[in-house]
């Protein structure tokens, strides 16, 4: 079998695993002739999947071999499947070829398990030494760690890679046991502890060097030594979405908890998808994606709005025509607006006096956006014309909001306030049209009428722009990185 078979069936082999975004970590560059490689994405080629996510890394598994027969994996053991094996010199060429062709941007690599545990990390690990010692490689690279390997393979790892990535597999202990019954759930989580520990001593010794003095030679050059890195764009976990009976409550609560005990930069969710002869305990179809989609959303709150992981899932009185069970997020709206439906009490809230706390909780605005309201409103009471300049959506947040010249009035208390928020999705023309409206018509009477401008269409309801995929498509890795101002 040669490279370009093997390419084949192990960067589609790849394809399930969403954690592959290449963000967080610190800036390197060839400029002046040194190395090769960049993490700061100049000069990249960037292609597009027709659902918009970027593709700019070198997605591929080391093997797909694996001696574990988790029941949701293609990959397992007992599944019949086409397999293949890289080289540590094959997967270090291709990673450099690509490169050098402006295909990629950086390296995401995973593996089945062959042999044992450490066997496997330590081959993984060699691909990242020997593209950064042999060759230099300054871009960046993403390695998915084995939790059952040593201590010291794991410390290794984080030297040589941009971030590290332990997939929890699912929220609960349960699930993990009956559906992958050979992974150790108390392993993982001590995987990532040690992680964390390592990456923690990490920064602590850099800001520890940067605090202390240089001492040199008369007439010398200060020059400070460089604390060693680990993992600069931190650590990062996946869970499968769909797969069992676990509620979107409970997948929530599991994400509160690893963000905050072992300091995650992203816990990624991946929609269930059924493979080839699967077992019985598995669900025949998919669950629908805008269920990981407002996962995501969910996510974005409790990172940054502020918002506690049980106080986002919202009993099912919010006026929309949403039937679903408990525990689940609503999944004709966002979360954000599902709570403020939900908790109409707490609204409208006055945009000249209220906290950023309560800001950050109005449908429509976002970090940036409440951000920019707290700036202007230092210099004056902003009113409805403010609003627009500032670029806010106005038919979501006029609703929710006091300004000086607009009241909603009884708008919120409105049975169809929710269907009018929520339109329903439609497809667009590359060839609509665009209607401005008339200057007359964009003053605070009316606001809460719908604003026939192009660019006032929500990102949830416009499709991303659709582009060529390159023709090295077998080295396609979906980047599933969720922006902030896609939602809210």
């Amino acid at each position: 079998m040669n490279t370009q078979q093997k390419l084949a069936i192990l960067a589609d082999a790849a394809k399930y695993d969403a954690s592959c975004a290449s963000s967080g970590t610190s800036k390197r560059n060839s400029v002046g002739g040194k190395g090769i490689g960049s993490t700061e994405g100049s000069g990249i080629c960037h292609s597009y999947a027709p659902d918009g996510r970027c593709i700019s890394l070198l997605k591929i598994l080391f093997t797909n071999f694996c001696q574990y027969d988790c029941l949701y994996c293609v990959n397992r053991v007992t599944s019949n499947v086409p397999r293949a094996r890289f080289s540590v010199d094959e997967v270090v060429q291709l990673t450099l070829d690509f490169y050098r062709r402006n295909c990629i941007e950086g390296l995401f690599l995973s593996s089945g398990i062959i042999q044992s545990p450490d066997y496997t990390m330590e081959q993984v690990v060699e691909v990242a030494r020997v593209l950064r010692e042999e060759h230099d490689f300054r871009g960046y690279i993403h390695l998915k760690t084995i939790p059952d390997a040593s201590p010291e393979l794991l410390a290794r790892a984080g030297r040589y890679a941009d971030r590290l990535s332990i997939n929890i597999e699912f929220p609960t202990v349960q699930s993990l046991e009956s559906l992958a019954p050979e992974k150790d759930s108390g392993a993982i989580r001590r995987s990532m502890a040690r992680i964390r520990v390592h990456i923690d001593d990490a920064k602590g010794g850099a800001h520890e060097a940067a605090r202390s003095s240089s001492v040199t030679l008369p007439r010398g050059l200060a020059k400070r030594a460089q604390a060693p890195r680990f993992a600069p764009a931190g650590q990062s976990t996946q869970m499968i979405v769909g797969a069992d009976a676990t509620s979107d409550s409970t997948i929530l609560a599991t994400t509160a908890t690893l963000y905050s005990a072992y300091r995650l930069r992203r816990v990624y969710y991946s929609a269930f998808s059924p493979i080839p002869d699967a077992s019985s305990s598995l669900p025949l179809r998919q669950p629908p994606l805008i269920r990981e989609h407002r996962l995501y959303q969910a996510d974005w709150l409790i990172r940054f709005y502020g918002f506690a992981h049980d106080e986002i899932v919202v009993p099912s009185n919010t006026g929309a025509n949403s039937s679903r069970a408990d525990g689940m997020l609503a999944l004709d709206m966002d979360p954000k607006l599902a709570w403020a439906l939900g908790h109409r009490e707490q609204f409208p809230v006055d945009i000249n006096k209220a906290p950023r706390e309560m800001l950050l909780r109005v449908p429509g605005l976002g970090v940036k956006a409440v951000t920019r309201i707290l700036q202007a409103r230092r210099v004056r009471k902003l009113r409805a014309d403010d609003m627009l300049r500032l670029h806010v959506p106005l038919k979501k947040v006029m609703p929710f909001v006091l300004l000086a010249d607009h009241q909603p009035g009884t708008s919120l208390d409105a049975l169809n306030l929710a269907s009018r928020l929520t339109p329903a999705p439609q497809q667009a023309g590359l060839f609509d049209e665009c209607v401005t409206a008339p200057p007359q018509e964009q003053h605070a009477p009316a606001l809460l009428s719908p604003i026939p401008t192009a660019s006032r269409t929500p990102l949830l309801t416009a499709p991303l722009p659709t582009r060529a995929l390159p023709t090295l498509a077998a080295t396609s890795a979906l980047s599933r990185e969720v922006r902030s101002d896609a939602w809210v």
